[in-house]
C-alpha cells in the first residue's frame, strides 16, 4: 500500500496536509516500510497563492503521480477530505513522533 504523511524537515509527523512543505511517501509491505521517500511539494507557499480548486488540483496531481492509497494526517480541511473521499482514498489517523512509525501505526488497524 502506498500511503502519504506530511513530514517536517527531520522525519517527523506534521501537522496539516494541505499546507505541508515535505509529504512522505512510504510503501507499506508485510506491516513494514519496504520504500520510503521524502517530497518537497512546498504546499504551505502555494495554498494561498491562488484559489482552493487550484490548490487541490496540485495536490490531486502529486496523489495520482505518487499512486497514493491513503493519507495519515492529523488534520485536514473539510474541502480536502471531501476531495480525498471522492478520490476513494482513506484517510488515517497520524501520532506524533517519528512519521513512518506513524504510517505503520495507522495501517495496523
Amino acid at each position: 500500500m502506498i500511503v502519504a504523511t506530511p513530514v517536517t524537515e527531520d522525519g517527523r509527523s506534521a501537522h496539516a496536509w494541505g499546507r505541508a512543505h515535505w509529504v512522505g511517501v512510504a510503501d507499506v509491505r508485510d506491516g513494514d516500510v519496504a520504500a520510503w521517500a521524502v517530497h518537497e511539494v512546498r504546499w504551505d507557499e502555494s495554498h494561498d497563492a491562488g484559489t482552493h480548486g487550484s490548490h487541490h488540483a496540485r495536490v490531486v496531481r502529486f496523489l495520482k503521480d505518487q499512486g497514493v492509497e491513503a493519507v495519515v494526517v492529523d488534520h485536514m480541511g473539510e474541502g480536502m477530505a471531501r476531495m480525498l473521499n471522492t478520490m476513494g482514498i482513506p484517510v488515517l489517523q497520524a501520532s506524533p513522533g517519528d512519521a513512518r512509525e506513524s504510517i505503520l501505526a495507522a495501517t495496523a488497524r
